[in-house]
């Protein structure tokens, strides 16, 4: 049965997280001096570990760090604000973005986003990226009421695109919430190699470069 929809995740997939993360932190940390005390470098190293590729909401990360380096001055719900409102503008995509997507859309295939998150966060940061229009389909975690891994979010996505579950392939980097969840509905699963995982991830399909993606749907 031929490919007619890819679903995808955001964080990692799409979006290269780690390295937008890394231009945000420095770039807040030249915007307030409250920080100056500290070496930058050390100050951006640990934010990046307090925060756990994104699993540990900034609320608690600022609180830490707060503490840590005894930062005067600057409260964290003031420090979580201007990441809410500014982390957008330093989103960057991964190699091939915009082509593979562009060609996938050109072939005529229904393309959907599935991400766990805060809903206006994570659409900013999508938009951001300049594919939004791209997309048929928008499913995030806390406007749906649905979270990965559990099934129903892939089964609305599936329903909402009007395509089967053998006629889709959802490509992400998280083994459990990505691979695991989408195989578990009957579709194929392609991971985009995360660097932090190290374990066998039982995929279906693994690639290293988005582009690689368009040769797949083709065969």
């Amino acid at each position: 049965m031929s490919i007619r929809a890819v679903l995808f995740d955001l964080d990692g997939t799409l979006l290269d997280r780690d390295t937008s993360l890394a231009l945000f932190v420095r770039d807040q940390y030249d915007r307030y001096s409250q920080f100056q005390l500290v070496d930058k470098d050390i100050f951006v190293q640990r934010f990046i570990e307090l925060d756990n590729h994104g699993y540990v909401w900034k609320d608690k990360v600022y609180q830490q760090l707060i503490d840590e380096f005894a930062i005067r001055g600057i409260g964290w719900t003031d420090l979580l604000n201007d990441y809410l409102n500014g982390f957008k503008r330093q989103c960057v995509g991964f190699p091939n973005l915009v082509s593979m997507l562009t060609q996938l859309k050109n072939n005529g295939t229904k393309l959907a986003l599935v991400s766990n998150g805060y809903g206006q966060f994570q659409f900013d940061n999508f938009k951001a990226l300049g594919i939004s229009h791209l997309f048929n389909e928008v499913l995030i975690s806390e406007w749906m009421g649905l979270r990965k891994p559990d099934p129903a979010i892939f089964i609305l996505a599936l329903s909402k695109l009007g395509v089967e579950a053998e006629e889709a392939l959802f490509v992400g980097d998280h083994p459990e919430n990505d691979i695991r969840a989408s195989r578990a509905v009957g579709i194929t699963a392609v991971w985009k190699r995360n660097n932090a995982i190290s374990l066998h991830v039982d995929a279906d399909v693994i690639i290293d470069d988005l582009g690689e993606l368009i040769q797949y749907v083709r065969s």
